[in-house]
């Protein structure tokens, strides 16, 4: 598949909040402020890039080799860490980071395409849907702690096939969301990752972990002020 890259249109869609990263604040509709941060294309980077993608316009597109995965030992002690990851470094404590995918093509039992923060093999966090038959696949997420991964999820219907994800940080901490307009969003998961003390990375991926390949499609991407509100709740003793 050839490789197609519009500098000009990526520069406004996409890119990382490196540490010198300007902020520009926007009206929403609500007539309130928020900040969006400046993209930098040239700190978007790859680990192990995939054979096969497409940076357009508005668009990106992976297409996933067989047998790639991310997963670390726990309950069968396989270990698979060779899914391609498309990231951005930041050390902004507290952001929110949305995408929607597009996985019309999956159709083997564990194709999957979503939202991760991979800071090394042993440490990272992922959200996607995993397809499983074709009455039904997996939202969920997976956070791999100091070596050991677990699996959270819930069964929805095969015939979906967009989703929105939103991932917030809050200094360790993060929250997994999901969305099928893009407006309303419910919590997945929160989490806490021990090895994300300071500058993280953050972005998307798409892997086949059994014989299959398919092509995962990435739009609407945006980054924001922390969507994930300050606990107001209960208070710690």
């Amino acid at each position: 598949m050839k490789k197609i890259v519009y500098i000009s249109a990526i520069i406004l869609l996409l890119s990382s909040c490196s540490k010198e990263a300007d902020k520009k604040t926007e009206l929403t509709q609500n007539n309130t402020t928020e900040t969006v941060m400046q993209f930098d294309v040239n700190n978007f980077k790859w680990t192990r890039q995939p054979k096969d993608y497409i940076i357009a316009d508005d668009t990106i597109k992976i297409t996933t080799a067989p047998k790639t995965d991310l997963w670390q030992r726990t309950y069968y002690h396989f270990q698979n860490d060779n899914a391609p990851v498309l990231q951005m470094e930041t050390d902004d404590k507290f952001f929110s980071f949305v995408v929607k995918t597009n996985f019309e093509e999956s159709k083997h039992r564990f194709d999957q395409c979503g939202i991760v923060v991979y800071l090394d093999s042993e440490n990272w966090i992922k959200g996607s849907i995993e397809y499983e038959n074709e009455e039904f696949q997996h939202l969920g997420s997976v956070v791999t702690n100091n070596g050991y991964s677990d699996w959270a999820t819930t069964e929805i219907p095969a015939s979906i096939k967009t989703m929105w994800y939103r991932l917030s940080r809050r200094n360790d901490d993060f929250r997994i969301e999901c969305s099928a307009d893009g407006v309303t969003f419910q919590q997945m998961r929160i989490c806490h990752l021990q090895a994300a003390t300071d500058t993280i990375r953050f972005g998307i991926y798409a892997c086949s972990p059994e014989d299959s390949s398919f092509t995962a499609e990435f739009t609407d991407m945006e980054i924001t002020d922390c969507k994930w509100l300050p606990h107001d709740g209960q208070q710690p003793d």
